[in-house]
């Protein structure tokens, strides 16, 4: 152990950080929230929602007690009064006026009948309301006015869902808040503000619609209160303490948003609608469409900013939920707050607010919705509670509500969590703003999600060029005739002295001009660069040309590292097996210099990079442990049920840590929010491992509209690391492959042409540890980030030839994209050239021993994206002899790389290959161990045929 020894007065000097460690102490009863004494990065158990424990029963008296009659009538009148506000707190929102078309029918609900508590309209009884109803400051009323108080509060254009909510202190505050909303102030300057708000947004689009008729712009026309909604939750935001906002936002309402809120040029749009690019010259991309783009900036609020930031969106509806979810929890971590807070007053979601916008059709259909909703208050996922808006047009493209969801209300998922429910008729602008205050008092006391229901229409069809009375004329016969939310709006406050109507036409002739102005500036205007900024700025796109990097560490450090690894408290007590298979078995490796297998490269990359200042987070299902049971990078007490993570006590003045997030067993969600945080925080190596390879199937629509093609739509760069098992071992149809050739199949590698680092995606099959220790440092240490595609081992986690040296990682070395054969055998002695990628190789090498084939070799192909033509050129030219060119693979014909390598062989590397490897199939794999292994002796004779 001397080596080890004597590098621990480099931990100092090579973490060179300022920040000291986080104070992590804890009471033990919240510790075992989370199962650790000293909690664990990116999840202290202190930092919760400070909201009161679960309701629970009050106590119940055993000793009898008489009362007179008249007293007897108080008690039993009192009670009902109780049954019967509570029945509106519950049911009132089923009789609320909601639509603003007047097509919903009248329910009878009879928990809200008033006789079934003993209780009538016509009743001129005076009750006692203190301590039961909040909705007047009268401490007594008769029934006859309670009841018309209730049915104002709650069955009014505005109706709530709370008493589905886990604890009683939420209850409670619900109904207290939601009853004295009338106590909220708008005032007259409010309501001018909020007119002339809505009345820009109507100009938008009629200035849009009329200069460029058939540009499918996807309108906010009917449901222009959204953007009063908006505008008080960020204007609350400076109130409480938020300084950045991360929002989703689907097309509808979006470029009305941008431009009359969030100050986003119109020329760039004008641009845009004319077909020219979006993006500033020389970038390379291809841009996206126009109800795609988005913003990033600062917004001042009564002399207080707040930084917005509006996420691209793709087409698929609800993509954006997790990504958006992701990125704050990104900014969080750059903030130091919430869970990263060594403060011990903070409060999740401090400083961070995550603001969704959704569609009412998707925000039901769409399983990712659900799949967000599941972590939202998870360890390591939590963003301190999001505020949901849903607009709400009442159908979706051509589909009704009754024939697009099973359940009552679209918002009615929201309930899988127990987060309240507003929901607000989009006539009354005032009420909408009421509901988005206490929305934001809601999130800001409990830091849970709270979700507003905003009960709109759609003046056109799903776009502006559709004939939606195709299939609802009554309900576009309704629309038609009927005023626009933003001119009933103007009109009331006209009507009640609060403005001239020609203040308001003045505004709109304002805006019209400012927007005529930007139109006129489009043929000369010149994009700026909104990409690579602020934590950006020190980044590049990549070139066209592949670079090699040298991450190679010095072997004392990775010594040092190793052992700090495995190093857990003198008290804490780990399994019998991982000391000996683990710990003891890494600290021979380290002292001995080899037999680094993957998992120990694993934590050298990581640790080193920890050391440099790079945070490291890595999420999926059971992570922690690794589902191959390798990685152990979280160690249990076997006593106490404590975690603890080793790397993040390299040392005392630490300012790097690992954030270990085991995952809900989700993949498009998770792999979303890893990809949201990785493109906001450059300077931490994101890892999304799959428990098995194919499970990336799940995320196939996050991996095909952010993944491969966020920054070709909208430069944005990511590092994001996708780590997935992949091996033909005998497991069947699933757990086998992780289809590598549809990553193939969506990288920009050209057939004809040499990569250079520019693809969009990188895709490598590593085959030894140190091979993946420099894939993950590469990752950090260049000055651009690309993302990462791993066909990860299973046999080759633990498989000694697939074990690296210290030496492999010294300085100086680097990921090599093809490996050679040191065979011993001369060159010129070999006549047949075998290429191949992954695993496979140990399984060729171990046949040709057995066959003893001395005039075969094999190449290794660790990267396929970009594709390595200059290093086969070198290859081919050192066995001059060389006759046969095979690519054997263990992939069927139709999958794995084949049909990806074979015109690059024939196009670049100018070589004709022959295919040895599985005929084609309808599944990845074949699941009768006979046939398995069939065609493994098939593919042999084919190899060495």
């Amino acid at each position: 152990m001397s080596a080890l020894c004597r590098v621990q007065s480099l931990s100092s000097t090579v973490v060179g950080c300022t920040r000291k460690r986080l104070d992590l102490g804890i009471q033990y009863y919240l510790a075992a929230l989370y199962h650790s004494k000293d909690g664990a990065y990116g999840h202290n158990p202190w930092c919760q929602d400070n909201t009161s424990s679960r309701s629970t029963n009050g106590s119940v008296s055993s000793n009898a007690q008489t009362y007179s009659n008249a007293e007897l009538d108080n008690r039993i009148q009192h009670a009902q009064v109780v049954q019967f506000v509570e029945a509106y707190r519950t049911h009132g929102h089923k009789t609320a006026h909601l639509d603003p078309l007047n097509l919903m029918k009248e329910k009878f609900v009879p928990e809200l009948d008033a006789s079934q508590y003993g209780l009538h309209e016509s009743d001129n009884t005076v009750v006692n309301l203190e301590g039961i109803f909040h909705g007047t400051e009268a401490k007594e009323l008769k029934v006859s006015e309670l009841i018309l108080e209730l049915k104002e509060t709650y069955s009014g254009t505005i109706g709530a869902e709370f008493q589905h909510v886990e604890t009683q202190e939420e209850r409670v505050w619900f109904s207290r808040e939601f009853e004295a909303r009338n106590k909220i102030s708008v005032s007259p300057e409010d309501k001018v503000s909020i007119a002339k708000l809505l009345l820009k947004c109507q100009a938008f689009d009629h200035f849009v619609a009329t200069k460029f008729a058939t540009v499918k712009r996807y309108g906010g026309e009917g449901g222009e209160s959204m953007m009063a909604c908006f505008d008080e939750i960020l204007r609350k935001c400076t109130h409480h303490g938020v300084e950045n906002v991360v929002m989703c936002m689907p097309h509808r309402g979006r470029l009305n948003f941008m431009t009359c809120l969030l100050n986003y040029p119109p020329v760039i749009m004008f641009r845009k609608m004319k077909g020219l690019s979006e993006l500033p010259p020389g970038a390379q991309g291809i841009g996206d469409v126009l109800s795609h783009l988005y913003t990033s900036l600062d917004l001042a609020y009564e002399e207080k900013k707040v930084h917005v930031s509006l996420i691209p969106n793709p087409s698929h509806l609800e993509a954006n939920n997790p990504v958006a979810a992701g990125k704050a929890r990104s900014k969080l971590q750059t903030a130091q707050s919430g869970h990263y807070s060594s403060n011990r007053g903070a409060k999740p979601g401090d400083k961070v607010l995550c603001l969704q916008v959704h569609g009412d059709a998707s925000f039901t259909g769409q399983g990712v919705v659900a799949e967000t909703f599941c972590f939202a208050d998870a360890p390591h996922f939590s963003t301190g509670g999001t505020i949901h808006i849903i607009v709400n047009n009442q159908v979706g493209f051509t589909t009704e509500a009754e024939r697009g969801r099973s359940s009552s209300y679209c918002s009615d998922i929201a309930k899988m969590n127990g987060y309240p429910v507003i929901h607000v008729n989009a006539d009354f602008p005032e009420e909408v703003k009421k509901a988005a205050t206490i929305a934001m008092e809601y999130r800001d006391k409990f830091r849970k999600d709270v979700v507003i229901d905003l009960v709109c229409f759609r003046r056109w069809g799903h776009n502006e060029i559709d004939e939606p009375a195709f299939t609802q004329p009554l309900m576009y016969n309704v629309i038609n005739n009927r005023p626009s939310i933003p001119d009933l709006y103007a009109k009331q406050i006209v009507s009640a002295g609060l403005c001239e109507e020609s203040d308001l036409s003045e505004v709109v002739q304002q805006f019209n001009v400012y927007l005529s102005e930007h139109l006129e500036k489009v043929p000369s205007h010149e994009n700026k660069p909104f990409h690579l900024q602020d934590q950006w700025s020190s980044f590049v796109q990549a070139g066209n040309s592949i670079t090699t990097w040298d991450t190679g560490v010095s072997v004392d450090l990775l010594k040092f590292i190793g052992s700090k690894s495995v190093t857990v408290p003198d008290d804490m007590k780990i399994h019998p097996t991982l000391q000996r298979g683990h710990v003891d078995k890494r600290l021979k490796s380290l002292i001995e210099g080899k037999d680094i297998d993957w998992a120990t490269a694993e934590a050298l990359a990581m640790g080193s990079l920890l050391c440099q200042g790079f945070d490291v987070r890595i999420s999926g299902q059971d992570v922690g442990r690794g589902t191959f049971s390798h990685r152990h990078c979280m160690l249990v007490d076997q006593e106490t049920d404590h975690i603890y993570i080793p790397l993040n006590n390299i040392s005392e003045s630490q300012m790097a840590f690992l954030e270990v997030a085991n995952s809900a067993l989700s993949e498009e969600g998770v792999l979303g929010f890893e990809y949201g945080f990785s493109i906001d925080k450059p300077n931490a190596l994101v890892i999304w491992e799959a428990q098995f390879g194919d499970f990336f199937n799940a995320a196939q629509t996050i991996i095909d509209t952010y993944v491969t093609s966020g920054e070709l739509k909208w430069l944005l760069q990511s590092g994001l690391v996708m780590a997935l098992p992949n091996g033909m071992d005998g497991a069947g149809p699933e757990h086998s492959s992780c289809r590598i050739e549809r990553f193939l199949q969506q990288c920009d590698s050209k057939e004809d042409k040499v990569d250079g680092d520019n693809v969009n995606i990188q895709i490598v099959n590593p085959t030894t540890s140190a091979q993946y220790f420099h894939l993950l440092r590469r990752q950090m240490v260049r000055n651009f980030r690309k993302p990462l595609v791993v066909a990860g081992p299973k046999t080759l986690l633990r498989l000694p030839a697939a074990a690296s040296t210290l030496a492999d990682m010294a300085p100086g070395t680097h990921f090599h994209p093809v490996l050679p054969d040191n065979s011993g055998v001369s060159p010129s002695e070999i006549t047949r050239l075998v290429f191949c990628s992954g695993k496979h190789y140990y399984t060729l090498a171990g046949e040709r021993e057995k066959r003893a084939a001395k005039h075969v070799i094999f190449i290794r192909l660790e990267s396929l994206c970009p594709f390595p033509t200059a290093e086969l050129q070198t290859v081919l030219e050192q066995y001059p002899n060389a006759r046969d060119f095979i690519w054997s693979q263990e992939e069927h014909r139709n999958m794995g790389a084949w049909s990806f390598v074979n015109p690059r062989f024939k196009n670049l590397v100018g070589c004709e290959l022959k295919y040895a490897g599985r005929e084609v199939l309808g599944t990845p794999a074949v699941g009768i161990g006979a046939l398995h292994k069939q065609e493994i002796d098939t593919l042999m004779n084919d190899t060495f045929a």
